[in-house]
């Protein structure tokens, strides 16, 4: 019922943002496909405990000026590329937070490192470090996504924060490994093959159910441009399997990392690993632009 009425705020207000702009087939593609992505992303908004007014009224806002929009999509460039027409800067704050937090995880990783180099370390600078380049790397990755680009629309707080988490846990499970490859106990490579296993799950996840963020102007281009078009832009379905195949060919080759380093013998186990990434490449590149059936008769 929330769903209904949030697209029905939707609609209303789009109406009234597209009230006095001439309705040619151009601008009436350009809104219906503008109304498909608010309708999604005040869905998100719903979903997250907003009322339907104001999940509608924010993913309108979060657009920007509809007449904007309309003038960029519907001018005719002199030679322009459309990206140049279309460009969004990051903002200062943006990029100067990005490179702060960016020394300091360089720092923590630097840190983490030097008992590979040969340095005395207590576990606990090691661990720390470990902690402080998983949460600033997973808080650099959220932070971008809610970051408006050239291309895209920000990702809405939850999911962004959900990438966030992922790419924080993957870190902290890279580094669990890392230093259990310095004399730690197994407990340690367990729990890191754990985190990291997670993480694979939520990204998996996350990318199953991610909807549209390309911008009117991108939409148009890729519709201009339709042989580049890719299987899990046609087909949602192929990109929830793709989700599921990852989480699979990861979740196993971490179980034969496990078993074969602690048969064979560690020194040959890593391979596991390289064959994972090598089988999630190929099932990727099947998969994304694998052959389609033509529907022209």
């Amino acid at each position: 019922m929330r769903v209904i009425e949030t697209g029905l705020e939707i609609h209303r207000l789009l109406d009234e943002a597209f009230a006095g702009i001439e309705v040619t087939p151009e601008v009436q593609d350009l809104k219906e496909e503008i109304r498909a992505n608010l309708v999604s992303r005040a869905g998100e908004f719903a979903e997250a405990g907003l009322a339907p007014g104001e999940a509608a009224r924010r993913a309108i806002n979060e657009l920007g000026d509809i007449r904007a929009v309309v003038d960029e999509t519907t001018s005719i460039s002199s030679g322009i590329p459309a990206w140049e027409r279309h460009r969004v800067r990051p903002t200062p704050a943006f990029v100067v937070r990005t490179v702060v937090l960016s020394l300091v995880g360089a720092g923590a990783l630097v840190v983490a490192a030097l008992p590979f180099l040969g340095v005395d370390l207590a576990l606990a600078g090691a661990l720390a470090a470990v902690a402080v380049a998983a949460v600033v790397g997973g808080f650099i990755v959220g932070d971008a996504l809610r970051q408006e680009t050239t291309t895209n629309y920000p990702v809405p707080g939850r999911p962004a924060r959900a990438y966030g988490v992922a790419a924080g846990l993957a870190l902290a499970g890279a580094g669990a490994g890392a230093l259990w490859s310095q004399g730690l106990a197994l407990a340690w490579l367990v729990g890191g093959v754990a985190l990291f296993v997670a993480a694979i799950v939520i990204f998996a996840q996350l990318g199953a159910t991610q909807t549209n963020r390309h911008k009117p102007w991108v939409v148009q281009w890729g519709a201009e441009h339709g042989d580049l078009a890719d299987n899990f832009s046609e087909d949602p379905a192929a990109a929830a399997r793709f989700g599921i195949y990852t989480a699979s060919i990861w979740i196993a080759a971490f179980a034969a990392f496990v078993v074969l380093g602690m048969t064979v013998g560690w020194a040959w186990s890593w391979l596991t690993l390289v064959a994972a990434l090598v089988v999630m490449m190929l099932v990727l590149a099947r998969m994304l632009f694998g052959t389609r059936v033509s529907s022209a008769g």
